[in-house]
């Protein structure tokens, strides 16, 4: 493997408290050598002035859709798109067909992403067929490469099948990741509840759904002392229960997506089903609050949630499927609208999106320090670029922020030592 070479770039390591300009050594696979000047003959120099060098992003929450619907994504596709965002390591859900409940489905999905573009790992299913009721087998789900159990889709509605996977969980050394959702309150809205979806017609999705579903999972990590993340948070109450849960010291991280701080339902008046998610898109009142959750440090991480869905899936905004892909964009919206708005630092950004994500799921990643693994973005935090779906590099082109001028753009990712995207190019 060849030697490389970064000259001149910002190197932001959220990890070892780093900023600072420097030159960076990749060989063998890791990181090798910070220092302010480095020279080697043997190297391939990638001349990154102007550039931020950060680790590779994390992204914790994405669906694949491989096996059973991969003409939406499959691991190939989805991990090009991962490179083109500066995402080094995804973890990928588990709600696909079949349902990856067992260990013969997860290990498919290692032995096909090993050769990918991006760091694949897999996260298993809480219940058998994602059903709520009885419990997978989270021994051989880790023994066959999984990293966290979630029904990412559908909630657990039973509180105690998700107390006994949180026990069992935690004997096996996985995480836990909790889409947190009372059904019985939501009753089958695909909106948020508001005045948009009065206005529109549509039944709606009322707050109090995800609200109740944090509540319980929160609750039932009080009481067990026991570890929970939630997924994908995007209400202000939801915000409000989880601060107060960290401030007693209690083990629940959250995570938000872009989409939760840049979008209200507002947009939805368009009745485009790109912008139709579950959770829904709140209102101004929420967004506010996903931001402050953000800046006071009460959610750990951003996440995509990526869902690709086939453009025909998506024509009707009634029947269309839930889910917005988010890979390629991820970056770029942080820093137009966290961090070019002033709420928060680009270093700050990068742990929330790499860093933590990394801690969070207990995997490689995260940092730039020697010795690390070589997984690493390059990019211009400056450059403004338009959100064209038929340049994005996935199969599905089902982006919110279609048409949408963002800054910071993705100029290289590094996976291992190897360069996977270079200036625009999958390679």
């Amino acid at each position: 493997m060849e030697k490389l070479l970064i000259k001149g770039a910002e190197i932001i390591d959220p990890a070892n408290n780093i900023q600072e300009r420097l030159d960076l050594l990749v060989a063998d696979g890791v990181i090798a050598q910070k220092a302010p000047v480095i020279e080697v003959e043997d190297a391939r120099v990638i001349d990154a002035a102007g550039l931020i060098c950060a680790p590779g992003l994390v992204d914790m929450h994405v669906h694949l859709r491989d096996p059973g619907f991969t003409h939406k994504e499959d691991i190939e596709s989805g991990c090009c798109a991962a490179a083109a965002g500066g995402v080094t390591s995804l973890a990928c859900m588990p709600n696909t067909m079949p349902v990856c409940d067992n260990p013969d489905v997860v290990s498919d999905i290692v032995a096909r992403s090993k050769n990918a573009r991006a760091r694949v790992y897999p996260v298993a299913a809480i219940t058998k067929s994602q059903e709520g009721r009885e419990l997978a087998d989270f021994a051989a789900l880790k023994s066959a490469g999984a990293v966290a159990v979630s029904d990412d889709g559908r909630p657990v509605p039973s509180a105690d099948v998700m107390l006994k996977a949180m026990e069992l969980a935690d004997t096996h050394g996985l995480k836990v990741l909790s889409h947190s959702e009372e059904l019985s309150l939501a009753r089958g809205g695909i909106m948020n509840e508001g005045e948009v979806s009065r206005a529109l017609g549509v039944k709606g999705i009322p707050k109090a759904a995800e609200d109740v579903g944090v509540a319980r999972d929160i609750a039932l990590a009080i009481s067990t002392g026991l570890p929970v993340h939630i997924c994908h948070i995007s209400t202000r109450a939801s915000i409000e229960l989880l601060r107060a849960a960290s401030k007693l010291g209690i083990p629940v991280t959250g995570e938000t997506a872009p989409h939760y701080f840049v979008f209200t339902d507002e947009i939805l008046k368009s009745k485009d089903a790109d912008y139709r998610m579950n959770p829904p898109l709140r209102t101004r009142e929420d967004v506010n609050a996903v931001i402050e959750g953000i800046v006071d440090g009460t959610i750990s991480a951003i996440a995509t949630d990526h869902a690709p869905h086939a453009p025909f899936e998506k024509e009707d905004f009634i029947k269309a499927p839930n889910g917005c892909i988010g890979m390629e964009t991820s970056l770029a919206a942080g820093i137009t609208f966290l961090v070019k708005k002033g709420y928060i630092t680009i270093s700050k950004l990068i742990s929330l999106m790499s860093t933590q994500p990394a801690r969070i799921l207990g995997i490689p990643g995260g940092t730039l320090s020697e010795g690390a693994l070589a997984d690493i973005v390059l990019f211009d935090p400056d450059e403004k670029w338009v959100v064209k779906p038929d340049e994005l590099h996935g199969k599905s082109k089902n982006t919110p922020f279609k048409g949408m001028t963002l800054e910071g753009r993705v100029k290289a990712t590094i996976l291992g030592g190897r360069i996977v995207f270079g200036y625009g190019k999958i390679i």
